[in-house]
């Protein structure tokens, strides 16, 4: 891990490199991966011999991103037969939608053992400018996409399934213009403990990941604010932002055997920001 000298903030990491063999094979779903930390999982997964289904409702960056994964499997994988990366379109809000994305799953790899609830917005408006509107499509993207996803994952999943979804660490460290993002994955975190109980019944892990201040697209208006920046990395004990690897290796963890006892948590993945 080496520092970036032209940003100090930001961290220039190398791939993750933990593996589990006994994940190559299978087959995840992941929802909002046509980029971002949705397109990194992808590429992690099937790097180790995971089969990936990508969801997003842009489905042609959705299907290039497949392509492109695909491509650099070919020439760069931690396993002799890496996973295939398959693009699809869904809108997280319609549960059929999240059905029609697990039948390609079944279709193409004939079994779902992981699910990456990953798709979100991120809105900004102080409280008294938050509209019904803003409200609605945040819960609707963020809450129900959450739960709609865990339907489908369990109608099909065989015992011995987990499913991840992702919260932030603002379901935990209130920010100002963040009202309506900091209600919603607050409530993921609190769905993914209900979720872990109901669908233990049936063998099925769910834990969550709230990360922090990552490096992603999300972030790029923290970055191109340099007082804005300089505030961020005060609140992070490790001071510098995170990088979407630094996601992916706990997202691993949790999908592996090693968690096979591990459900009903959250991961903050934060550097730390929650404590300050």
């Amino acid at each position: 891990m080496t520092v970036d000298a032209q940003n100090p903030g930001r961290t220039v990491t190398t791939p993750i490199a933990a593996a589990y063999p006994e994940m190559a094979g299978k087959t995840a779903v992941i929802t909002g991966a046509a980029r971002g930390m949705g397109a990194q999982f992808a590429r992690g997964l099937a790097t180790r011999g995971v089969n990936v289904v990508g969801g997003d409702i842009n489905d042609t960056q959705m299907k290039e991103t497949a392509q492109q994964i695909n491509a650099e499997l070919a020439t760069e994988s931690l396993v002799a037969q890496p996973g295939t990366v398959v693009g699809a379109r869904v809108d997280v809000t319609d549960p059929d939608e999240h059905e029609a994305l697990a039948q390609v799953a079944l279709r193409e790899f004939g079994r779902i053992d992981f699910w990456i609830n990953n798709a979100g917005v991120f809105p900004f408006a102080l409280v008294d400018d938050i509209t019904r509107e803003q409200i609605a499509l945040t819960l609707d993207v963020n809450v129900e996409g959450v739960l709609f996803g865990a339907q489908a994952a369990s109608r099909h999943m065989e015992q011995g399934g987990a499913i991840v979804n992702m919260s932030s660490v603002s379901a935990l460290r209130v920010r100002k213009g963040r009202g309506a993002y900091c209600t919603s994955k607050a409530a993921v975190a609190h769905l993914t403990e209900s979720l872990a109980v109901e669908l233990g019944d049936k063998g099925i892990r769910v834990n969550s990941i709230a990360p922090g201040y990552i490096d992603t697209e999300m972030t790029r208006w923290v970055q191109e604010d340099p007082a804005a920046l300089a505030r961020a990395l005060d609140s992070v004990p490790l001071h510098r932002l995170g990088a979407p690897e630094e996601v992916f290796g706990p997202l691993l963890f949790l999908l592996s055997d090693s968690a096979r006892y591990v459900t009903g948590h959250s991961i903050a993945v934060d550097g730390g920001s929650r404590h300050v």
